[in-house]
């Protein structure tokens, strides 16, 4: 099992990224050892998380997400 998942971070902004283990993820991106991004914008709380078959749709539905402009990743999440 595979997921995708929104971060929302410390100045509002959205991390998105996919795991195979949801909740070591979150650990890491909110102690600051997860993402490079999300360890310059201290993550927050998980905002929306989806279970996806394999890995391959959880990385197409990371792809289509990062595509989102901010609004658009609002209303998703």
């Amino acid at each position: 099992m595979y997921y995708t998942y929104m971060i929302r971070c410390l100045d509002n902004s959205i991390y998105t990224g996919m795991t195979n283990d949801i909740n070591k993820r979150l650990e890491e991106h909110l102690n600051c050892k997860g993402a490079k991004y999300t360890k310059s914008h201290q993550a927050k709380k998980l905002e929306a998380v989806w279970r996806c078959k394999d890995k391959s749709l959880a990385c197409k539905l990371e792809y289509q997400i990062k595509q989102l402009n901010k609004t658009e990743k609002e209303k998703n999440s």
